[in-house]
């Protein structure tokens, strides 16, 4: 990557504040830059001479009509109060190198803008709530930033202006920098998301309260538990280009043989970025023996004809919804009787969950109901004594093998909702617009001493993402074979 001429972002706490005060600070040179100074002749050069290049033909974006519908709901929840909801700021990497940057969930989810220091104001009125989105605007040509600074366009790409902004999204925008000195001298009650802008919560500290805060954390994790159709659609987008990368990953299992898990990883990961922003969450490539380690995302194993891959992965699309989905896959393509004893006990539990998704279902039967199959199994093939199946599921001795819940639910986090109350979620009641996984699993470590031999090393998980409809619930994700002998004809297919 290019050198930069100067500092990419400012250094301390002094400067960040000046920064957003919007004071004009010198733009810095890097301390072991090849360019130490940039003459008067140079600065005044790069002044003129570009083309105007805003754009006045744009027109909202997709989902501006669900993002206003979204934030009358937040502003009817807390009326009289101002909302402050940020979208981040970058994180370092290593040294002057950022990572990927991706916009925190609740303001996405209010405004479908994804950019770094965002920050939606809802400002409370008479009436309700006037929404700003507090965004910075194009880069400086009179002070040099947009060529100079390490996050000037030159070096990172173009930003929309504020009225072009404001013309995507449907929402007035103004310039962050200022917005310090706003929120300092706002008074009455306020509200800020936590955790993603630690400089807008210093501003606010004397301002909000930590319950007060979590309490709209909560309401706006509870918001997504139903999605509406723009949601359902890109899931189902999600989904489909998940199975596309499936169907990459098997079509190149000889050459993961000759590497590592790593070429799966970067198969999935290739196609998450052609068909979508990113993945979802870390790949999980679990080959062998490792996929008994629930969360496997070091992916530097072998993988091994005669053994499982565990592969359990999700692309986020543009508009950051995610898919999750697990298939457990013969790696030479071909289950040998002990594995597709485990698979067709796991796929067996899976189909008993996914029967029990329904409008009106306790959350928790989907759980169950997968529970009890595979309690059923594990007594069946001798590895709990002479224990029966209702004594096993009372103890949960089950969960040796088990392990974890059998879903949760789905949407722009891999964990959805993860801050709703316990009543509104895992005790709560499903309904038509909820997305959940169903993912049931069988591990058996490899020095489990409690199990044959043969078993150990061997871990299974199949996981799909249902919608609950009307009348039952959709699987997302059925372009993916689950039963034991379609997974086999569709490797074969695949591998030609």
């Amino acid at each position: 990557m290019a050198e930069e001429l100067t500092p990419e972002t400012p250094e301390n706490e002094s400067d960040r504040t000046a920064e957003a005060e919007g004071t004009e600070e010198p733009i810095k040179q890097r301390k072991n830059g090849l360019y130490p100074e940039v003459s008067d002749e140079l600065a005044e050069n790069m002044k003129s001479g570009w083309a105007d290049t805003e754009l006045h033909d744009l027109e909202p974006i997709a989902q501006a009509a669900h993002t206003e519908r979204r934030r009358a709901a937040l502003s009817a929840r807390f009326p009289g109060e101002r909302l402050v909801i940020p979208a981040g700021n970058l994180r370092t990497r290593s040294n002057d190198t950022e990572y990927a940057f991706r916009a925190s969930t609740e303001y996405a989810y209010l405004t479908g803008d994804q950019s770094h220091d965002g920050v939606l104001v809802l400002e409370p009125t008479a009436d309700g709530h006037e929404a700003t989105v507090h965004l910075l605007p194009r880069s400086d040509r009179e002070n040099g930033e947009f060529w100079l600074d390490g996050q000037g366009e030159l070096w990172v790409g173009r930003r929309h202006s504020l009225a072009e902004a404001g013309r995507l999204l449907g929402i007035t925008a103004e310039d962050v920098r200022e917005l310090p000195r706003k929120l300092r001298e706002a008074t009455g009650p306020v509200r800020v998301v936590r955790g993603h802008d630690a400089g807008v919560e210093s501003v606010l500290t004397d301002k909000v309260t930590a319950e007060r805060d979590e309490e709209l954390r909560v309401f706006l994790s509870e918001a997504r538990l139903v999605k509406d159709e723009f949601e359902i659609a890109e899931l189902q987008r999600a989904c489909d280009a998940t199975a596309r990368g499936f169907e990459d990953v098997v079509k190149v299992l000889d050459r993961a043989e000759a590497t590592s898990e790593r070429y799966i990883e970067g198969t999935f990961f290739l196609r998450a970025r052609v068909d979508g922003n990113d993945v979802g969450y870390g790949s999980i490539c679990a080959a062998g023996p490792h996929a008994t380690t629930l969360h496997w995302v070091r992916n530097d194993g072998a993988v091994r004809s005669g053994e499982l891959l565990l592969l359990d992965a999700g692309v986020e699309t543009t508009e950051l919804y995610t898919a999750d989905v697990t298939r457990t896959l013969p790696i030479n393509g071909r289950f040998t009787e002990l594995q597709r004893r485990i698979y067709d006990a796991v796929y067996e539990a899976q189909e008993a969950g996914i029967a029990a998704v329904k409008p009106g279902a306790p959350y928790r039967d989907f759980h169950d109901a997968a529970q009890r199959v595979l309690a059923t199994r594990l007594v069946e093939w001798g590895l709990l004594g002479d224990l029966d199946v209702e004594k096993v599921l009372e103890l949960g001795l089950q969960r040796r093998w088990t392990l974890h819940g059998t879903g949760h639910m789905l949407g722009m986090d891999v964990h959805d909702c993860a801050a709703a109350r316990r009543e509104t979620y895992v005790a709560g009641t499903l309904e038509p617009g909820m997305c959940l996984t169903v993912e049931p699993g069988l591990y058996f470590q490899a020095d489990d001493l409690t199990v044959p031999e043969e078993y150990r090393g061997i871990g299974v998980r199949i996981e799909d993402d249902i919608l609950v409809t009307e009348d039952g619930n959709r699987n997302l994700s059925a372009a993916l074979p689950r039963q034991a002998d379609e997974i086999e004809a569709w490797m074969a297919r695949l591998k030609g």
